[in-house]
């Protein structure tokens, strides 16, 4: 289930995507087979990043936050892939309970909201909306930009041994998390019997790490590789980690510029392989965390050392507050997309192992070698070609369909990947609710 899309995308033609066109059903078949074996997460966002030479997704997080950006045309696909996901984990669930971010002022995450809760009902479900605010004390609707409201209601323990989540007079088959738990597992979260979580408590960012995503998606990416015949640095972006780091006491900058060092060897080793003429970078950003926060552009090491007060606070600290110590050194890959003539990235949203939509992340203000998730961004939905679930052979392979399968078939991958990370990482089932 991979939508057409329409672009006025244009670039350098891909061999990686020629490869994909002429392996169409090998893909199809060798993905098909993980699934038998993994469990995909309830749904996941990738952010890729298409260099001309290179393609690969450079985060992906498991509590997606922008489904009001999908063209509308996706809701079909989003709907027969969440029945998917709801009948696979919970066949008989009829009451679903949707735990947002704590955010009543955030106009665009609020639509979000609304947009999935949409899309949940439409699989049969009765949804409401439980929220961790402590103001929330009763019903509160919260007014949205196109007329309509979000009821956020107090979440409540249930039952005499207080240990299924829910509202007054609203007892739920499972919990749909859209909260990433940086700051931690709230009480009322703890303990839960009875009840699917999705997804899982450790799938939040307080024990969640991108290195360890990055480790299985290397994992992911050769395997695929070696049944394609390519090089997996083509779609595998290099990596370091950093764990003992404070940018405000300046320790750990020795940890840091020899990760950067080793990163930027590795990729020039690949850019005189390839005859790429690019200037290498990495990014070097929180380990933990979205939003964004905390990110740096790098060319040398010697950068990293010379750090002013104002870049080291940027860095120091990242959502809800925390103190960053852990970072990842990520190979940078430059994009060569454009729209509205600002650098742009493709973001992938999936619900269970099925590609439902996706749009551009778009920032006039960044260059083809920065974080794009920054102030000044603005999101291009991307729009259906054709009811086709396939790429079109007969056209080339830098056709949009076609270059949107590849997109696809990557974010797949990283979705692949982000399943073994959930199996790797989870607690024993009494800790973790189920």
């Amino acid at each position: 289930m991979v939508p057409h899309f329409t672009t006025a995308l244009t670039g350098p033609l891909l061999a990686l995507e020629r490869r994909f066109l002429e392996n169409v059903p090998a893909i199809e078949q060798w993905l098909r087979g993980e699934w038998q074996e993994h469990t995909p997460p309830f749904y996941a966002s990738v952010d890729l990043r298409n260099a001309g030479f290179k393609l690969a997704p450079v985060d992906t997080n498991l509590f997606p936050g922008g489904f009001n950006n999908l063209n509308p045309a996706f809701l079909p696909l989003c709907v027969q892939a969440a029945q998917s996901a709801v009948e696979k984990l919970c066949p008989e669930a009829k009451r679903l309970l949707l735990v947002p971010e704590n955010h009543t002022r955030n106009q665009f995450y609020l639509q979000n909201v609304a947009q999935l809760a949409a899309i949940l009902r439409m699989t049969g479900l009765h949804v409401r909306i439980g929220s961790l605010l402590p103001e929330i004390e009763q019903p509160t609707p919260i007014a949205l930009p196109d007329g309509h409201e979000l009821l956020l209601e107090p979440l409540r323990r249930l039952g005499a041994e207080s240990r299924r989540l829910g509202l007054d007079g609203f007892d739920p088959c499972a919990v749909l998390l859209n909260n990433d738990l940086s700051a931690g597992v709230p009480a009322l979260l703890e303990n839960l019997h009875e009840q699917w979580v999705l997804p899982p408590l450790h799938a939040g960012w307080h024990t969640r790490r991108k290195s360890r995503h990055f480790t299985a998606y290397r994992e992911v990416a050769h395997a695929f590789a070696a049944e394609l015949g390519i090089d997996p640095w083509l779609i595998d972006p290099e990596f370091g980690i950093c764990g003992q780091v404070d940018f405000h006491a300046r320790t750990g900058e020795e940890c840091l510029a020899s990760n950067v060092d080793m990163v930027l060897t590795r990729i020039r080793a690949k850019y005189r392989e390839y005859g790429i003429e690019a200037k290498p970078f990495v990014i070097v950003k929180a380990d933990a965390g979205t939003y964004g926060m905390g990110i740096m552009t790098v060319h040398d090491a010697s950068e990293v050392k010379a750090l002013n007060r104002r870049q080291r606070n940027k860095m120091a600290v990242g959502k809800e507050g925390l103190q960053v110590t852990e970072v990842i050194i990520q190979e940078g890959v430059p994009t060569v997309e454009t729209v509205d003539e600002g650098s742009a990235e493709p973001v992938v949203y999936m619900i269970d192992r099925y590609v439902v939509g996706g749009f551009y992340r778009v920032n006039a203000s960044r260059g083809i070698d920065e974080n794009l998730n920054a102030p000044g961004m603005h999101f291009k939905p991307l729009a259906f070609e054709t009811g086709c679930s396939l790429p079109d052979a007969d056209q080339g392979p830098d056709a949009p369909p076609n270059r949107f399968y590849a997109y696809g078939v990557v974010a797949r991958l990283a979705l692949l990947a982000a399943s073994l990370e959930l199996e790797r990482s989870a607690p024993p089932p009494s800790a973790d609710g189920l």
